[in-house]
């Protein structure tokens, strides 16, 4: 009889859990001895509960940094360290690999054989090379074209759990849903545009149970991607959406290579926002890596709801969390749409507080905007208190959470929608109903 190894899942509560779920909980080769955590804070030191680990772990799985895999390794004798989470350099991936090394253990990555559920219903995964590229725009877009064909479409969308772990399905289809939930600002950036657009979105953690739901009131299922991770049920049909305000990029992060490489349609996205030079950098990085998928352009168009509060002002713009973040971004569509409106950016900097403030030190290329980061009650309060702070005419959000429903701002808020549009022919949605429409379609092997 083979002896159960002991295992190390490193993850960023999303993932992990993921793989957890679909190919350890009923292993009898492995014991989980713990997960580490790192990108999302707050979630070292708790625990997967034991109602979603299983049988074989009725007190649960301890969560721990990932800064204390060394000791874990000699603590608990782990024998194998599985790497599961995303938006990472290559090189990153492999410092860890020779961390893993220098303590005596193995280091692995889990592949679509093992981690991908197959689906009853056809399955469009819309994934991407890099965070914020822009993959929930071309999402809702594809669920509005299909609708137009007479589809019904519903989107899953990949785990962010942060707040809760303890919810197998998660469920969303209108505001009220979305700010009654308690779920952290990050979900709501996820969740609110779809919503607000008709669309109903799933998430959750266990991805077997989520599917089962979506199936059964779905045609289709659009696969929203997180990050730049692979997708959780086998595709039929794979986009990989690309940014070309990054350009170069995508051969050199963890698994946005992959994604680029087993795409069926690569879209080139906010075409409209980068320079010509930038777009064909693109484009000619995705077809060294993937030669025979179409290349498809889109604008990711931006509008504001209150205009006149912009124009010209003094304001304080709040972007999206993970673009400005791990995604490396500057700033993104709040700084874009309200420079185009002639608004002058307030430097957050010097009147962020608490965790605000940390992030800065973090994530040195952030530039004169706030992070909407609201992963606990507390940090909540911090980004009240440091957009409160501000001296400015006016907020713009730039994230996609009605941000304005869950903290108290005492200043005029504009809001920033967005929206994909085709900019060049064959439209990204033709090509799609082509494939659906014909006799091609078939799960990948």
């Amino acid at each position: 009889m083979t002896a159960t190894r002991k295992a190390v899942i490193l993850g960023a509560a999303g993932r992990d859990f993921h793989n957890f779920n679909v190919f350890f909980r009923d292993h009898a080769g492995y014991e989980v001895v713990a997960f580490t955590a790192t990108q999302i804070p707050y979630i070292e030191h708790r625990t997967y509960p034991a109602t979603l680990a299983g049988p074989r772990y009725p007190a649960g799985i301890p969560i721990f940094p990932e800064s204390e895999l060394p000791g874990l390794i000699h603590r608990f004798g782990v024998q194998d360290v599985f790497f599961a989470y995303s938006d990472v350099r290559h090189e990153q991936v492999m410092h860890l690999a020779a961390l893993a090394f220098s303590c005596g253990a193995s280091f692995h990555l889990l592949g679509p054989n093992d981690t991908m559920l197959k689906a009853s219903k056809p399955v469009i995964a819309v994934v991407a090379a890099r965070t914020g590229a822009g993959k929930s725009t071309v999402t809702r877009y594809l669920r509005s074209a299909l609708a137009a064909s007479g589809r019904k479409a519903v989107a899953v969308r990949h785990p962010m759990p942060y707040g809760r772990f303890d919810k197998a399905v998660e469920r969303y289809a209108t505001t009220e849903d979305v700010v009654r939930s308690g779920i952290t600002v990050e979900e709501m950036e996820e969740y609110q545009q779809h919503v607000d657009e008709g669309g109903v979105v799933f998430a959750g953690v266990d991805y077997g149970q989520v599917l089962a739901r979506a199936e059964a009131e779905a045609d289709i299922i659009l696969w929203d991607g997180g990050n730049n991770d692979m997708a959780f049920y086998r595709p039929d049909l794979t986009i990989a959406v690309l940014d070309p305000l990054r350009p170069g990029e995508e051969a050199g992060y963890f698994p946005g290579e992959a994604n680029v490489r087993a795409a069926d349609i690569i879209v080139i996205n906010k075409v409209n926002a980068a320079s010509g030079a930038d777009v064909e950098r693109a484009r000619a990085a995705a077809q060294a890596l993937n030669p025979a998928a179409p290349v498809v352009l889109m604008a990711s168009q931006a509008t504001l709801d209150r205009p006149e509060l912009v124009r010209g002002k003094n304001v304080l713009v709040v972007e999206d969390g993970p673009s400005v973040t791990h995604g490396g971004l500057p700033e993104a569509v709040g700084a874009w749409a309200a420079r185009r409106l002639g608004a002058n950016l307030v430097d957050p900097r010097p009147y962020a507080v608490g965790s605000l403030r940390e992030v800065y030190e973090k994530y040195p290329q952030l530039g004169s905007v706030l992070p909407a980061l609201g992963y606990s009650a507390g940090q909540l309060e911090e980004l009240r208190l440091s957009i409160d702070q501000v001296p400015c005419d006016a907020v713009v959000l730039g994230t996609p959470a009605n941000l304005a429903a869950v903290v108290e701002i005492a200043k005029p808020v504009a809001r920033v929608r967005f929206v994909a549009e085709d900019a060049s022919s064959p439209t990204l949605q033709a090509l799609v109903i082509s494939i659906l429409g014909g006799s091609c379609i078939h799960q990948q092997s």
